[in-house]
């Protein structure tokens, strides 16, 4: 006798502006028939719910509730967004001291019913906040994914392409290390289509790096929160996972002596699949890129040492 038919399942915890983006997102692009949103307030949690149902002759093919921690025992992803907001003129590092006590909570609530999916992470400062999850949880380590810099890889393709009048989906460039101010950008593989230079004056390059980096201050200062370009992101992760693509992305992951990194979890290009993060790729950068890169983690490791883990 065949098992019985297991629908894909994604859980959303967190109904502020990143979970709601993201569910709605995952809801218009269908990425799977059953979607759970879960929420301290669990009344915010239904209204957002029952406001996507009334979509639901528009789009179908989605069941989708506001529920409890015991929904996530079917879940094959649960995506982590809840959590303090930045404030205007607040780093992401400033709000560990407030979401690692909440992070504690979720991730023991989430494994009294689930051990088997992967968790992705999308609150800030999100490479901490995963490192505190993957030691929280037990979980191994492919199936604790942070959403890294994807959200700023594309901001810097976005930014390049803006600059050169061309579709950013037409432009290869990379953005590693923190979700954060010390984020770095590679510089030496940057190009278009594939090979062709872009060639940028110095000034050009640290203006467009300067724009990626604090576009997420921009944001939050002209409307209290970003919540688009991470809904999409969040939902590329998903699509590679749930599709078993073996996409690269430059999710965060753990580290093992990547270029000179170990025991951090940074944004680094990795191929993605059903089983999380399947195999981490190695960047041929620069010394400057390197050394940076190795700053970044050094940065993020003196704040984990804070914590207790």
């Amino acid at each position: 006798m065949a098992p019985p038919f297991k629908p894909n399942r994604v859980v959303v915890i967190g109904t502020g502006a990143v979970g709601t983006t993201t569910a709605y997102t995952l809801l218009l692009r269908r990425r799977m028939p059953e979607l759970v949103l879960i929420d301290v307030n669990h009344q915010k949690a239904l209204g957002e719910a029952l406001d996507m149902n009334h979509g639901m002759p528009f789009v179908g093919g989605v069941k989708l509730w506001a529920g409890t921690y015991e929904d996530c025992r079917d879940a094959d992803i649960i995506i982590v967004t809840a959590g303090a907001s930045q404030k205007p003129g607040e780093t992401r590092i400033d709000l560990l001291r407030k979401n690692i006590s909440i992070f504690r909570d979720i991730i023991q609530k989430i494994t009294k019913y689930n051990s088997h999916a992967i968790l992705l992470i999308a609150t800030n400062p999100v490479d901490i906040l995963s490192y505190a999850t993957l030691k929280i949880s037990g979980f191994d380590r492919r199936r604790v994914i942070g959403s890294g810099t994807v959200l700023d890889s594309a901001r810097f393709r976005y930014l390049i392409g803006k600059h050169k009048e061309i579709d950013p989906r037409s432009i290869h460039g990379s953005i590693i290390g923190e979700h954060g101010d010390s984020e770095v950008p590679v510089w030496s593989l940057a190009n278009i289509s594939g090979g062709i230079d872009l060639g940028f004056s110095d000034e050009t390059r640290q203006e467009i790096y300067e724009n990626t980096k604090n576009a997420a201050y921009e944001i939050i200062n002209a409307k209290g929160a970003t919540s688009y370009a991470i809904g999409l992101a969040l939902d590329r992760i998903v699509e590679a996972i749930l599709s078993n693509e073996g996409a690269v992305l430059n999710v965060s992951t753990l580290l093992n002596n990547y270029n000179g990194v170990s025991d951090a979890f940074l944004g680094a290009p990795c191929i993605v699949d059903r089983s999380g993060v399947r195999e981490v790729l190695q960047l041929p950068l620069s010394d400057e890129e390197r050394n940076l890169f190795q700053q970044s983690a050094e940065k993020l490791k003196a704040e984990i040492a804070k914590l207790e883990l």
